[in-house]
């Protein structure tokens, strides 16, 4: 009864859903292939699906390394598959040794030796590289696709342009899931058992950093007896470097995921970021020190919340680029952790600031 599924299905199809197929059904699928999409399916399988190996498309263009321009013409009036602009030359064991653009052979000579064509700068992906990685490149450098090696250069296969945006639109998608503290493959009408206790975690771990935000509070408790008008503005602080940390890890977080960042423009990141965060703290620490003041008639109090809330914004727009960075190379999802961790540095930092310069100025 299967049958009807299963017709048409190949290599590729099956490695997207085979995790969503039952162990029978997969075995069934994998025998209606034919033999040499059985060997492109194992092949495939023998890479965890973070490697790029796991996703790369068998159907290619390829020549021996002696061949003349004339086989490539031949080649071309075959059949081309979708998404390819160049021919892989390999030598006789299979190793890629060269590429040519397909333009290149369109009115060259046909006795000119295909070698003499070669693109010199396109690049080669192993096999083993990180799929993310591995897609962002063949996403920047120019070609609809690279091929994909092993470690004895063995020619594997070829990432595509449209395999490769897809797998970087997934990774994207699962980091904002993430963010929120979710699982990627979460469905929207899946039964409230399952949804409530995949959120149960992040939410239990955010309770804990609620209190150590409290703790933190409860230091100042004797300011706040005698300073009503300090409670009052507390959320306003935490808000302010909340949402200003929050900006912030959300763009890292998504720089990260699409392979934008790296050590050599971190630093300049940073700068920039302190910079946006200092103009944003003098504007917004100001208008919320004159409301301060107007609303409780006391320019200390303006004063006071003005440098917390300046401090406060600083230290989210610090917080919100050195975290995820941080988790990263913790091997620690960055988006997973890094909002709950980047809530708890924010509040606690602010309600310091606030606290302890309304000890200092108002009592």
């Amino acid at each position: 009864k299967w049958s009807a599924i299963l017709l048409g299905i190949d290599a590729e199809d099956l490695l997207e859903l085979m995790d969503s197929l039952p162990s029978k059904l997969l075995e069934l699928a994998i025998q209606a292939l034919d033999e040499q999409q059985q060997a492109y399916f194992r092949d495939a399988t023998q890479f965890p699906d973070e490697q790029v190996g796991h996703w790369i498309s068998h159907e290619m263009l390829v020549l021996p390394l002696n061949a003349k321009v004339r086989d490539g013409l031949r080649l071309i009036r075959r059949n081309v598959p979708a998404h390819c602009d160049s021919i892989f030359l390999v030598n006789r064991s299979g190793q890629f040794s060269a590429a040519v653009k397909l333009t290149a052979v369109f009115g060259a000579p046909e006795h000119l030796p295909m070698v003499e064509l070669t693109e010199e700068s396109m690049p080669v992906i192993k096999g083993t590289d990180d799929s993310t990685t591995a897609s962002l490149l063949v996403q920047r450098s120019g070609y609809a696709a690279l091929p994909v090696i092993d470690d004895n250069n063995k020619l594997l296969g070829r990432h595509d342009i449209v395999s490769a945006s897809e797998l970087v639109n997934e990774n994207y998608e699962r980091q904002v899931m993430a963010t929120a503290g979710m699982d990627e493959d979460e469905d929207l009408f899946a039964p409230v058992a399952k949804s409530a206790r995949s959120r149960a975690l992040w939410l239990g771990i955010n309770l804990l950093t609620a209190f150590l935000a409290s703790w933190f509070i409860g230091l100042f408790e004797a300011t706040l007896q005698q300073v009503v008008a300090l409670a009052v503005l507390m959320p306003v602080v935490a808000s302010m470097g909340g949402i200003a940390g929050s900006q912030t890890l959300t763009l890292i977080v998504r720089g990260l995921a699409l392979g934008q960042i790296t050590s050599a423009n971190l630093k300049a990141l940073m700068t920039k970021e302190l910079k946006v965060g200092g103009v944003n703290g003098v504007i917004w620490a100001l208008v919320i020190g004159i409301v301060a003041f107007m609303w409780f008639s006391d320019p200390l109090l303006g004063l006071v919340i003005c440098l917390a809330i300046f401090v406060n914004i600083l230290a989210a727009a610090l917080a919100g680029v050195i975290l995820p960075v941080i988790l990263e190379k913790l091997k620690i999802d960055p988006a997973l952790s890094g909002s709950v961790i980047l809530t708890t540095v924010t509040d606690i930092v602010g309600f310091v600031a606030f606290l302890g310069l309304g000890s200092l100025f108002l009592l």
